[in-house]
């Protein structure tokens, strides 16, 4: 048995994971692939591809693009969700801000540095004209910290995926002022250099695990019901995610990598731009 370590965000786009592992797709194939749900996202991730506290990352395009370019010994091996990420901008309910222009030079609560909810205020703040060199962050680890910050007053919005943030809106506790998509296809899959050496057999079986699941995903009998159920959403709020989202089963390309390496860097996210090879490999 081949003992493999994943992680990601306990969001739905990675139920089909929980499912091929509940199911016991990879035992049947000798790879032991056990998921830690990772609620700080992207940075904590990124942290633990580095610390080999996971072999494999179920990622944000934007985060894991910078923290290779910085020196993360991994490689993307496969575009993991072709649609855009649907970043909600929120703020607490009961404060004054009613438009995005409210919150310029206002402080962005953020789950770490090199996060996603960071690159994506620099992206925002880029489409709005702001001057980046303003921009404030306040570190609050998880959606819970977030919510702490915005009503204290600590931080004054948080950007976070539209539908993962719905109950909280729902419920009061935030406004969604805005909708920030990002330009690129949202999630990846990176594996750890020295797993791609020593484990490409198994990296691709699991490739190939996983995508048989996300190409009939969306036809599982009552999926819409499942995913309500789990990750405590409406259900007409999934049906509408799940119309928006689109599973991918492809290597990367020269060009979407670039396209995140080009924005990155004219906001000054990044310092440097990497070929392919650096950033990628096709199994």
């Amino acid at each position: 048995m081949k003992n493999i370590k994943i992680a990601g965000v306990p969001e739905h786009f990675n139920l089909p994971w929980h499912l091929c592992i509940e199911n016991g797709e990879f035992d049947v194939e000798g790879i032991d692939l056990a998921w830690t749900d990772v609620p700080e996202g992207t940075g904590k991730l990124c942290q633990m591809l580095r610390d080999g506290s996971t072999d494999i990352a179920v990622i944000l395009t934007e985060g894991i693009v910078k923290d290779i370019l910085a020196g993360n010994p991994s490689k993307i091996v496969q575009v993991y969700v072709e649609s855009p990420l649907i970043w909600g901008i929120h703020v607490a309910a009961k404060s004054g801000f009613e438009k995005l222009s409210d919150l310029e030079r206002k402080k962005a609560a953020i789950s770490r540095a090199g996060s996603g909810s960071q690159l994506m205020a620099y992206v925002n703040a880029g489409n709005l004209g702001w001057d980046l060199s303003k921009l404030q962050f306040e570190i609050v680890h998880t959606i819970d910290g977030a919510v702490e910050a915005l009503t204290n007053g600590t931080a004054d919005y948080f950007m976070w995926e539209r539908f993962m943030t719905q109950p909280l809106v729902d419920k009061g506790v935030f406004r969604r002022i805005g909708q920030c998509p990002t330009p690129w296809p949202c999630f990846v899959i990176a594996v750890r250099d020295e797993i791609l050496e020593k484990h490409p057999g198994t990296v691709r079986r699991i490739l190939e695990i996983i995508n048989q699941t996300t190409r009939e995903f969306k036809e599982i009998p009552s999926i819409d019901r499942t995913l309500a159920t789990r990750y405590g959403q409406q259900i007409d709020d999934i049906r509408q995610w799940l119309s928006l989202t689109k599973w991918s089963q492809k290597t990367p390309s020269e060009q979407m990598l670039n396209k995140v390496q080009n924005q990155l860097f004219a906001l000054s996210v990044i310092d440097k731009k990497g070929i392919f090879a650096e950033l990628a490999k096709a199994l």
